[in-house]
């Protein structure tokens, strides 16, 4: 319950970030509703009232897709971007495509791991070991998401 909580909390930071940045608009989900009318009688008034808080569904404003947008180059680094300008340590003032985590935006190895991590929850796979250890900057990561869906470049 508490690993549901925080990846709720997790979802309303990001989603508020990019509510306040005029990326996204809100509208309601009616899962969240259901979730709250599911686990209302079991745990109680807590649980609900963040629910509650918690309804809205994110979409690019004025696109409507039927299936998920085709991937591009310039969408995967604008998403790439995007995850990390979110991330809590960068200065997004001092992020480009070309700058390295540890280097110039002062990361550590721990960070990098979170990083990675983020863009496997962003873009729906996962990245071996071997292959997170040599993502070191934005641009990296970009190249080696394009190389993976076989994206032109």
């Amino acid at each position: 319950m508490a690993a549901l909580r925080t990846r709720l909390c997790s979802v309303v930071r990001t989603t508020n970030a990019l509510f306040s940045r005029g990326i996204l608009q809100k509208t309601t989900i009616p899962a969240i509703t259901r979730l709250n009318h599911i686990t209302e009688g079991q745990n109680g008034r807590q649980f609900s009232s963040l629910t509650q808080r918690i309804t809205v569904k994110c979409h690019p404003v004025g696109v409507r897709y039927y299936s998920h947008p085709p991937l591009t180059v310039d969408s995967v680094r604008d998403r790439v971007l995007l995850v990390l300008k979110l991330y809590d340590k960068i200065n997004p003032e001092k992020l480009t495509v070309d700058s390295h985590f540890m280097n110039d935006l002062g990361l550590d190895s721990l960070d990098q791991v979170e990083i990675i991590m983020a863009m496997e929850d962003e873009f729906g796979f996962e990245i071996p070991d071997a292959d997170a250890d040599r993502l070191m900057r934005p641009a990296d990561i970009v190249q080696y998401i394009a190389d993976k869906e076989d994206l032109a470049a």
